[in-house]
């Protein structure tokens, strides 16, 4: 069977796309296939056979004083020892193809010369749309922002897009500057495949060849059913409490509305967020980080889950994750979330509004709140059909291996 290498920045689930990186692996694994990791070394990693080929730490949280500073802003923009240590492995290793997650700032694709010199195919899941946008998500402090399309990465800078620091700002154009100049993208990634079409259309529009993308939905682990119960609880978010996620938005609205809301994760600006809450004497209620049988049992309850994003989401694992439970979405207007609440002219799995709407987010939470059990039920039970049919790991091995075989790479054997 073949051997696959899977690149990641993190070797534990911090995220969507690290649960992908992992089940992604696994998925082969029970196929029979042989599976490698490459990442970076990290505190809260799951042990690995492979981390002696992990590049070393690069992350400015554990990094003090102006020389360490430098020398992680240089290693972000381009990575030297995982370069080392991505030649060790493949020299070390017969990999047969390579499967690149996150690893922009972290690994850098200072690997992707080695993987290719080594004659291995290299297929990269866009899970945001950083190989388009510098600052990944095409969203300024200012909001959606597509000013950077064509080149002009100096609008990062210009705009702070990065965490409002100038400094982060320009490390990260001036990386974006090199690699394109290196062609590090363009020149090594055979296939990238998107998990939205929203995802894959826009790389297009933004100059990515059409012929080297192609859109291979998401799948979810499945969700034990003993979670799914009645709609007696509120309706609900969960997810990472940042400032593109419009939750200052939902907080609004609920205040508006005066329907209870309540709201599950962690995030930097949770602080601010529970200010404003008190502020506009909104009905929300923080309870921080859920993990396991708790986050299953608060989603499995909920009237309905809310994403009220204000940026171009791709296909959100908490959406598909809710749906599985057969609860309904409150969906803002954007990105790849349209097609997950209206997957087609006859289904739908929830209602959107207008991204970064209070008012009109505030009627979608009334009219949601007023619904009966049944009515929630009928909507729910669409988003599960979808979840279970459309994202399904059987469809999504199915189509991923397809890929692989079109590089070259069969189960049967390695052309």
């Amino acid at each position: 069977m073949p051997h696959l290498l899977s690149l990641n920045s993190y070797h534990y689930r911090r995220g969507g796309s690290d649960a992908v990186y992992f089940d992604h692996a696994e998925l082969l694994r029970e196929r029979g296939w042989r599976t490698s990791f490459m990442s970076m070394k990290h505190p809260r990693n799951f042990p690995s056979d492979d981390e002696r080929y992990f590049a070393d730490l690069v992350d400015y949280e554990f990094v003090e004083g102006p020389i360490d500073k430098l020398r992680t802003a240089g290693r972000s923009i381009y990575n030297v020892d995982a370069r080392r240590k991505a030649e060790r492995l493949v020299s070390d290793k017969q990999i047969d193809i390579a499967h690149v997650h996150c690893i922009y700032h972290h690994l850098t694709p200072s690997v992707f010369p080695v993987l290719k010199d080594a004659g291995i195919p290299i297929v990269l899941t866009s899970h945001d749309l950083k190989i388009g946008c510098p600052a990944y998500l095409m969203r300024s402090p200012e909001g959606v922002c597509e000013a950077c399309k064509g080149g002009n990465y100096m609008n990062v800078v210009r705009k702070r897009c990065i965490k409002g620091s100038l400094a982060a700002s320009a490390t990260v154009a001036a990386e974006a500057y090199l690699h394109r100049a290196l062609g590090s993208y363009e020149n090594n990634l055979d296939m990238v495949v998107a998990p939205s079409t929203f995802n894959r259309d826009k790389l297009i529009e933004w100059g990515w060849p059409s012929d080297r993308i192609t859109y291979i939905p998401n799948f979810t682990r499945i969700i034990d059913t003993r979670f799914r119960a009645d709609y007696s609880g509120r309706i609900l978010f969960f997810g990472r409490l940042s400032p593109e996620k419009g939750v200052s938005t939902l907080i609004e609205a609920s205040a508006i509305a005066g329907v209870a809301v309540d709201i599950v994760g962690t995030g930097p600006i949770e602080q601010e967020l529970q200010n404003l809450a008190r502020q506009l004497e909104a009905p929300v209620t923080f309870f921080g980080r859920l993990d396991g049988d708790k986050l299953w049992e608060q989603v499995g309850a909920a009237r309905a889950v809310v994403m009220p994003s204000e940026c171009y989401e791709n296909a959100p694992l908490a959406v598909l994750e809710a749906f599985q439970l057969e609860r309904p979405l409150i969906g803002a207007d954007i990105g790849g979330i349209p097609e997950l609440a209206h997957p087609d002219a006859h289904d739908t799995c929830g209602w959107l509004f207008p991204s970064g709407n209070a008012r009109v987010l505030a009627e979608r939470l009334k009219e949601v709140d007023a619904m009966s059990p049944a009515d929630l039920r009928q909507r729910g039970a669409a988003g599960r059909s979808l979840a279970l049919e459309r994202f399904s790991k059987e469809r999504y091995i199915s189509e991923m291996l397809e890929v692989y075989a079109a590089l070259g790479v069969k189960e049967d054997r390695v052309a």
